[in-house]
């Protein structure tokens, strides 16, 4: 039955039949579709990233990147700044390096974003008043997006996985296996990118960590949150065959916070047999928490992702 549904959602969205907001670049198209379905989360739109050079008669890494609305076009953004995805591309293609990938930028729905980017299991894992505590709060302060919702992150993967993939392995010319299956966020989409590879291991064969949020909420005092992280990440970090991994944090605004427990996943990582080949965490000083920042080193996890594919 759920393969028959999946089959119906598929051949009733096209790029004809679903136009979302229009995305401008610079470098190569987007497709854009309007409230995409899923049988697990609320709908939102997804922007497909294609090179200037995409031909079906090609065959294409895809990277799946989270916060969909912030990639590409700062005009369009709330805090008018972008990540800058189809710049990022046109610098590896002017230094002589071939774009063989499309980007599938997933929309956050605004207040069900937290709640669908904070890893499930490790937070079912925290003690029982605490989980209740974080989401009572969340409920007497509805000014705040964190814990609006009771955690969806399984479900959120469940839509990625089982649902958003198939169609763009449907409608584009893509590379189906794992190696050639990326995924990449920041902050809170750091740590669902970490997830997804842990939690879906022969689907995403790697992911790009930026400004990973390791304390799950606004605050590191007297927080369990990083240690169930990082307790989740010893216990199913997949092998490191077929993995890689990169992470990264600054040093000003909210990635000051960062350090302490980046050197603690940085340390499970190397016990698990991570190297230099298949991992990288970068420190960069004077970075702040922003899209802008962001945008600034976007190329080093690209050029990390797309030139270490086992």
């Amino acid at each position: 039955m759920r393969t028959q549904i999946l089959l119906i959602i598929v051949c009733l969205i096209s790029p004809k039949a679903m136009e979302g907001q229009t995305i401008n670049t610079s470098y190569g198209t987007v497709q854009s579709y309007s409230s995409f379905p899923s049988q697990y989360v609320e709908p939102r739109q997804i922007d497909v990233w294609l090179p200037p050079n995409y031909s079906s008669e090609n065959q294409y890494t895809v990277l799946y990147m989270h916060d969909g609305q912030m990639l590409f076009d700062s005009t369009q953004t709330w805090n008018h700044q972008e990540w800058g995805v189809d710049e990022t591309m046109a610098k590896l293609q002017k230094n002589s390096y071939e774009v063989n990938c499309i980007v599938v930028g997933v929309w956050n729905t605004g207040p069900a974003r937290h709640s669908e980017y904070f890893p499930q299991k490790p937070f079912e894992q925290l003690p029982q008043h605490f989980q209740d505590s974080l989401l009572n709060i969340a409920k007497r302060n509805p000014q705040s997006y964190l814990f609006s919702k009771y955690i969806q992150s399984d479900n959120y993967l469940r839509f990625l996985t089982s649902e958003l993939k198939p169609f763009i392995d449907s409608t584009y010319s893509t590379l189906k296996k794992t190696q050639n299956t990326l995924i990449a966020g920041s902050s809170m989409g750091g740590l669902i990118s970490m997830y997804a590879v842990c939690e879906y291991p022969d689907v995403f064969g790697g992911a790009a960590c930026l400004s990973t949020h390791w304390p799950g909420t606004s605050t590191v005092t007297n927080n369990p949150i990083p240690t169930a992280f990082l307790n989740y990440l010893r216990n199913h970090l997949p092998s490191p065959e077929n993995h890689r991994f990169y992470f990264d944090f600054g040093t000003e605004t909210l990635d000051a916070l960062y350090e302490p427990f980046q050197v603690q996943a940085d340390e499970i990582l190397r016990n698990k047999g991570y190297n230099p080949q298949n991992w990288i965490t970068q420190k960069w000083e004077g970075a702040d928490h922003s899209e802008r920042a962001w945008k600034a080193r976007l190329i080093t996890p690209f050029q990390f992702l797309l030139e270490n594919k086992n």
